[in-house]
């Protein structure tokens, strides 16, 4: 059933006309309201909830990983070789490339911008003839599995901001996550798992990283059952997941059969959609007490798995152990899974503090693709690396010629994509000699995000709820759309 008539149907007179935020309005934009269109044609799909006619059409990819560099990786000592900085070391930015750019107010009162060439090596690997970063010989190893996209672009130039843009679609609060969209409109394919499971990482770099807020994986206006559900790495793996002392799994049992009671009494009287969402979430969470367990445990895993995605895999809560667990999941067919890496927001020490985040991720990163691929799920799990913005080619602070810092730069950085749908080995567009500006192909964050929803049989246009009197989408309204020339 379309969840806007789904709302309409449940609601009582007593509930109708006791919530003035409605009013008789609502009944009335309802009855303007298109009907449902009906389930694309030739799309089977074992899902449970979801919309009835998402997916818009066949997908390529059942679900998706995104790995979140949370802080802005520098794109011009990983993945943007320009050799020509090099000549130019320490001479000022010139005008006609920065042509009067909103800066920060970190490097907005500097009298200099002083251009720090990388301090690292770079050299060309697979078929692509990818520039590849010393800092990440795992990835080198994986070029032609991957597809580099070196002209994503945003508004945004501060973190917080910029991260609920690329994570909800929307600079402000308040709108839902990514995952919670893709739990919106396609639904459950596990009974007995969350849809949409967030981790946070450890991390080796700067310690004084960007706070990490819940909205970035929140539901929004959506209902709550779509917010992900946060792994810890220390305790209960998710809170409250053990009963109490003296508390059996029959007793519980019981007192959530009496709770299920009395909120159905509530339900009947004011008929309130999150009463019911409320229900079924305790029941996940009764059906998680068995299965997050076992997904935990590890021992099953072989000496080579383990050994594939690195030392650090023994210690829950780095990369690495989420990365693995990442697997577990898609396997149990959870359908959205995010990994928020802090500590890339290197403003100085950018030859003491990246090494260290790089290599936090570059074994467990390879590592993750190859897995998937061993197990046949690479071809239908999206895989999606990156930040919120990049980083500019200026220096912030000291510079010299073994260390420097980097500022926030919105006009160009360097994400990567692989599996389901996109086409392995290939590099996308181009930026200028600086790492500035885009020369060739530009990607915003929203046709980023269209393209993950394209993956997965979404067309991002037509998946909307009406909000405020709006139609709200994940992807604005704005002229965007699906890279196509990256699709497989």
């Amino acid at each position: 059933m379309d969840p806007r008539q789904e709302y309409i149907q449940n609601m009582t007179r007593r509930h109708f006309f006791g919530q003035t935020s409605l009013g008789l309005g609502t009944a009335a934009l309802a009855s303007l309201l298109p009907d449902p269109k009906p389930a694309a044609a030739n799309v089977t799909t074992s899902q449970t909830g979801g919309r009835p006619d998402v997916p818009h059409f066949p997908p390529r990819a059942k679900r998706a990983i995104y790995l979140f560099m949370a802080g802005a990786p520098c794109q011009m000592d990983l993945f943007d070789y320009k050799p020509l900085m090099e000549k130019m070391f320490d001479k000022d930015l010139p005008e006609s490339v920065r042509m009067g750019q909103r800066l920060t107010t970190m490097t907005s009162g500097q009298k200099r911008f002083p251009i720090a060439p990388s301090k690292f090596k770079f050299k060309q690997y697979g078929q692509s003839g990818a520039w590849i970063s010393e800092l990440l010989p795992y990835h080198a190893k994986m070029v032609d599995d991957i597809c580099i996209i070196k002209t994503l672009h945003t508004e945004a130039i501060n973190h917080d901001p910029a991260i609920t843009y690329i994570c909800t679609g929307h600079q402000l609060p308040g709108r839902p996550s990514l995952g919670a969209w893709l739990s919106y409109g396609l639904g459950s394919m596990n009974h007995n798992l969350p849809t949409f499971v967030v981790m946070t990482a450890k991390w080796s770099g700067r310690k004084q990283a960007q706070a990490l807020y819940n909205r970035l994986w929140g539901s929004g206006f959506l209902p709550s059952k779509h917010a992900g559900v946060a792994l810890r790495s220390q305790g209960d793996p998710v809170l409250f997941l053990s009963n109490p002392p003296g508390v059996d799994r029959t007793i519980r049992r019981r007192m959530l059969d009496t709770l299920a009671r009395i909120n159905e009494r509530t339900f009947a009287e004011f008929a309130n959609p999150e009463t019911r969402s409320r229900i079924a979430q305790y029941e996940m969470a009764f059906r998680m007490q068995a299965s997050v367990p076992e997904l935990t445990d590890i021992s099953g895993e072989s000496k080579s798995t383990l050994e594939m995605y690195g030392p650090d895999v023994y210690k829950p809560g780095t990369f690495a152990a989420s990365c693995l667990l990442a697997r577990r999941m898609i396997e149990r067919d959870v359908r959205f899974v995010q990994i928020f890496h802090r500590g890339w927001d290197q403003h100085g020490n950018v030859a003491g503090d990246l090494p260290k985040q790089c290599k936090d991720v570059d074994q467990p990163c390879w590592a993750l693709i190859q897995d998937l691929k061993q197990r046949g799920l690479l071809d239908d799990t999206l895989v999606i690396w990156g930040g919120e913005f990049g980083r500019t080619i200026y220096c912030q602070g000291k510079l010299t010629r073994n260390n420097y810092g980097r500022d926030h730069h919105p006009r160009c950085f360097t994400i990567w994509m692989a599996g389901g749908g996109i086409k392995p080995g290939i590099v996308y567009g181009e930026t200028d000699d600086f790492s500035y500006n885009i020369v060739e192909n530009p990607v915003h964050i929203h046709d980023q995000n269209a393209t993950i929803l394209h993956c997965l049989g979404i067309d991002h246009r037509r998946l909307s709820v009406k909000f405020q009197g709006l139609d709200i989408r994940l992807t604005g309204v704005e002229d965007h759309g699906p890279v196509y020339d990256i699709l497989a």
